[in-house]
Parts: C-alpha cells; sequence; structure tokens
C-alpha cells in the first residue's frame, strides 16, 4: 500500500448549517452559512484559500453542473474550483479533493464544501429516473425504492443469524432510539425529539422490518472544511484536528452477481481496511473513541458495526443491547444524532459527520461531549446495498 497522507493535513476550521426543511434558505445561502462559519472559525480571510472543492450530488435542481455557484456565492474569483460527486459520499468527496492537493504540496490552504437543497428535488426515496442514475438504475435495480433495498438486508441478517423477526425489529428500533437520543442535544439536528423503542416497533412499516422511524429524514443543509499542511496548522490554532487515513472503495457490480451474501458491505470492508493501515489502527474496536456512519436506514448501522470490525460478525445485536454505541458507551456512535436524526442532505452528509469529529476532539460538543476521545472515524456508503461507494476517514490530535 502507497504511503497514503496520514498527519500530512490538518482541518483549521469547519462550519455546518442546520439541517431540515429550509424553505427559508437558497442553496447559496446555505454554502455561504457554512463557510463564513468556517473560515471565522480558523482565523484566515477567504483570501487565504488557494482553491475550493464544492459537493453536490442533485445538481440539477439548485446547484448546477459546475463549481461556479460556489464561487459566485462565496465571492471567490479566480482560484480553481470543482465539483464533485459521488452519491453519497459526496461530501466527504469533497474533503478528499481539498486533503490531496495539500497533501501533494499544491496549495498551502483550501476549502471543501458540500450542499443539498433535497427538499427541492421532491425525492422521497422512491425510484429516480433514468438522467440521475443511469445504468446502475436501469441494469440493477429497476423499480426498487431505498427502503426496499435495504430492508433485504435486514431480513437476510436476521435469517442468517437466527434472529427471530420481532428481536430483529427490536433491536433495529434500538439503533434509531440512540440516534434520536443524541439527536435531541443538537441544536443543529433536523429531527429533535426522543422516540422510544416501542413508538419505532409501532411505527408505520414503509419495507418490513423497516419503518418510519427506521429511515433517515431528506434535509436540506450545508456543511465546509478549510484544511491546511500539518506544518502550519498550529499557526492557525492551538487544537487542530489531523488528518489520520482518507479512504474510498467503490464496488463494481460483481458482488451482486456472484459473491454479495446480502450481509455485509464489502466495499465498507475495503476501505476501512485501507483506512486502519493508512492510521496504523490494529483494533479498531479499542483504538477507535467515536464514529459517525452513514444510518440511511437502521439496519444500515447495524451492519456497519460489523463491517468497520467494531463488533465481531453476527454478533452486533449483543453490543446494541448492551449499550455499547451509546453516548456514554465503550465506542459512541452517531453523538450527533447521525443521518438518523441530524439528516441526510446528501452532498454535506460526509462534511457534517467531520464536523462532529472536529468538535468532539477539540472538547467543544457540550452536552454530547466524549470524553477524552483520540480517534474519530467517519464513513459514508452511496449507492444500493451491494454496488456502491464507501468512504472511511480518520482524525485525531
Amino acid at each position: 500500500m502507497a504511503e497514503g497522507i496520514k498527519d500530512r493535513v490538518a482541518i483549521i476550521g469547519m462550519g455546518c448549517t442546520r439541517f431540515g426543511e429550509r424553505w427559508d434558505k437558497s442553496a447559496d445561502e446555505l454554502m455561504v452559512e457554512a463557510f463564513m462559519e468556517a473560515i471565522e472559525d480558523a482565523g484566515i480571510d477567504k483570501k487565504d484559500i488557494g482553491a475550493a472543492w464544492s459537493g453536490t450530488c442533485y445538481e440539477e435542481t439548485s446547484v448546477g453542473k459546475s463549481a461556479i455557484p460556489l464561487s459566485v456565492a462565496l465571492k471567490l474569483p479566480f482560484i480553481p474550483a470543482t465539483r464533485v460527486e459521488n452519491w453519497c459520499a459526496t461530501g466527504s468527496e469533497a474533503l478528499r479533493g481539498a486533503c490531496y492537493a495539500v497533501a501533494a504540496g499544491a496549495y498551502d490552504i483550501c476549502l471543501a464544501l458540500g450542499v443539498e437543497k433535497l427538499k427541492d428535488t421532491g425525492y422521497g426515496g422512491l425510484p429516480q429516473n433514468e438522467v440521475q442514475w443511469g445504468t446502475v438504475r436501469r441494469l440493477i435495480d429497476a423499480n426498487q425504492t431505498a427502503p426496499g433495498m435495504f430492508a433485504m438486508l435486514a431480513t437476510r441478517y436476521f435469517s442468517r443469524y437466527g434472529i427471530g423477526p420481532d428481536e430483529g425489529k427490536r433491536m433495529i428500533a434500538m439503533v434509531s432510539a440512540k440516534s434520536h437520543r443524541n439527536g435531541a442535544l443538537n441544536p443543529k439536528a433536523h429531527l429533535r425529539r426522543e422516540v422510544t423503542v416501542e413508538q419505532i416497533i409501532n411505527a408505520p412499516i414503509v419495507a418490513w422490518p423497516l419503518g418510519l422511524f427506521d429511515c433517515c429524514g431528506v434535509s436540506d443543509g450545508a456543511a465546509a472544511a478549510i484544511v491546511t499542511r500539518a506544518d502550519m496548522a498550529k499557526k492557525f490554532r492551538p487544537d487542530p484536528v489531523y488528518v489520520k487515513a482518507l479512504q474510498i472503495a467503490a464496488s463494481s457490480g460483481e458482488e451482486m452477481l456472484y459473491d454479495d451474501d446480502w450481509t455485509h458491505v464489502e466495499s465498507s470492508m475495503r476501505a476501512a481496511r485501507s483506512a486502519y493501515q493508512e492510521a496504523g489502527i490494529n483494533n479498531p474496536r479499542q483504538q477507535i473513541s467515536m464514529a459517525e456512519v452513514h444510518d440511511c436506514f437502521s439496519i444500515t448501522e447495524a451492519i456497519t458495526m460489523e463491517d468497520l470490525e467494531f463488533s465481531p460478525r453476527g454478533k452486533v445485536k449483543e453490543d446494541i443491547e448492551s449499550g455499547f454505541f451509546e453516548l456514554t458507551g465503550g465506542l459512541p456512535v452517531q453523538p450527533d444524532g447521525g443521518l438518523k436524526s441530524f439528516g441526510h442532505p446528501i452532498g454535506a452528509s460526509g462534511l457534517r459527520m467531520m464536523y462532529e469529529m472536529y468538535k468532539q476532539l477539540q472538547g467543544k460538543a457540550g452536552p454530547r461531549q466524549i470524553k477524552d476521545p483520540k480517534f474519530g472515524l467517519t464513513h459514508n456508503l452511496g449507492g444500493v446495498p451491494s454496488v456502491n461507494i464507501a468512504s472511511v476517514m480518520i482524525v485525531g490530535l
């Protein structure tokens, strides 16, 4: 494996809007809000930024196919600006572009920004047209819904590991209940009300066993990061957060046709293993202090705990029931509420996850603060369960 970018890049400023149904704000206004918080946090002037990466998924509706809207909205003339899109890993992809540019020595300071006005698209988890999804949608999962595809992970997982329907439904309900408890402590979260396990179990079914509270929200929002060379970081602030690993893995589709058992996500496993190698992590269950993972559905978070080696294969139920992933547990997951409670404006989610890790490592997470964190991990999963792209990033002080 190549050397990677471990400890070559530091995050010195971040910003994040409130997520939700932001009918009051345009995409431009959300970008400005996140950007202004980030540069104020970094203590820089926008003229210090050498290049920018803009991430948005559903470009035609509100942002556009290029990064010009970022340049115009933020008034960043005559610097390189690049738009990226990689399904739900779009925000992480923007951050990857900024980090790699700094690590390569091309620029001293770069901006990564993700934004989505998802409510303006009319998207609600239903099948999308061919223009948006192309060959994957036409040939592999035509007429599927997002809840339906991820529900199949749950039923297969329950079957393989001998989990009955009622106990399986309760297991994933506990995942959502935990995220809502955390999100209720977060003023920027979309859904800020606690929900009991019983309410989750008895909610209307969307695609069994996934009910209403097992599915993440459809949200608007933006998040931004300012990155610089590690050797410059403490010129800007005493507590920069250093990038320890940044890995992305894309699947080819062969998994679904030949090898996929529908109880794990291969790209998540591959990205995690590469990230652990880059960061020097050999026992993630013990060494990772906290994580923000891609809980588009409650079952996705449960399976991801095994794919990231936080739980032994087939044993995540025991960790969920013991409270291991709670805010006060051995490895807190979704301390900010996750996609489930914070929300999921697709282009912003990866950077929103990093925003929480950044604040936690600096001891600035308020009532959600985790005691003495050392390493934070973020995980995105874009696409369908068997044909997807996964991003894993690890940061620390």
